[in-house]
């Protein structure tokens, strides 16, 4: 999944490709992409694109007062052609979701594999019409974001740590491989509770996020976006590196596994040395 700095990467790819360009036309491929009804679609076409930006794991194009809004949810990605192919796109006959054709030829199509179809695309007239944007979190990586407030945030809560980060409505941005990835720098166990977390162990969680956010946007940034999805797994200490050697400490990388998800961390770095039980048959870490 698309997570803060892919995001961020896309949308200054986006910034820079589609200035001063127009949106030309816009086909929908899946009946599912598309959340919102009115505006139409076709009320981005004529439009220039005045802005890229985001919120959260949300890209927003800003298309003369009429924003198209997307999010990529797990399995989807964007994918940018210099030349779009003419042939207009049926729905339910391809992969692609929804392609956007600007001015000069070039243009994006959404895509989504697998067979859970969560990506979803808003034509609004303002962010805010968006739920999931409307009830987004603060975001790790402004100015603004004080390590008072993320303090704040933390402050009685009775959940783990690795919950909280991944909530949106909590903090924007932060899903599960930069929460594995944090928590590693953090040397915090996944499971500990974030209620419980000292003033000390909150300084040192604040600095891991900003930092392995910050770093992870700046080896993303510049790359197209056929290389960002690659930028991302090269940069992972943990995440995805289940039986590799801790780049730390040189213990290996062990694995928890959920449902549908699942997490990887240090025994040695973060929890003392102790591996964590599955959580269907045995008390959590702290």
């Amino acid at each position: 999944m698309p997570e803060l700095p892919e995001v961020e990467a896309l949308v200054e790819f986006l910034r820079s490709r589609t200035k001063d360009l127009a949106v030309v036309g816009v086909e929908v491929g899946s009946i599912t992409v598309l959340k919102t009804f009115n505006p139409p679609p076709e009320a981005l076409v004529g439009a220039p694109v005045d802005a890229v930006s985001r919120f959260g794991k949300f890209i927003d194009m800003d298309c003369g007062g009429t924003h198209l809004i997307f999010h990529l949810a797990r399995a989807g990605w964007l994918r940018w052609s210099d030349a779009l192919p003419a042939t207009v796109i049926r729905p339910g006959k391809s992969p692609i979701a929804l392609r956007v054709r600007l001015d000069d030829g070039s243009g994006f199509d959404l895509t989504e594999a697998g067979t859970k179809k969560r990506l979803a695309a808003y034509v609004v007239g303002s962010p805010q019409q968006v739920p999931g944007i409307a009830s987004l979190g603060p975001d790790p990586l402004d100015p603004g974001f004080t390590e008072q407030e993320f303090t704040a945030i933390l402050h009685g809560r009775r959940a783990q740590i690795k919950g909280v980060l991944r909530d949106q409505g909590i903090i924007a941005g932060i899903g599960n491989a930069y929460s594995d990835e944090i928590l590693h720098v953090a040397k915090m166990s996944p499971f500990a509770i974030a209620g419980s977390l000292d003033a000390d162990a909150v300084a040192r969680l604040y600095e891991a996020m900003r930092e392995t956010l910050a770093a992870a946007v700046s080896a993303a940034s510049g790359k197209p976006a056929a290389e960002v999805k690659d930028a991302k797994r090269a940069g992972m200490r943990v995440h995805g590196r289940t039986g590799e050697v801790c780049p730390e400490c040189g213990d290996v990388v062990r694995e928890v596994s959920f449902a549908d998800s699942s997490l990887q961390y240090c025994a040695t770095c973060q929890t003392g040395g102790k591996p964590l039980a599955d959580r269907r048959t045995s008390k959590f870490l702290k």
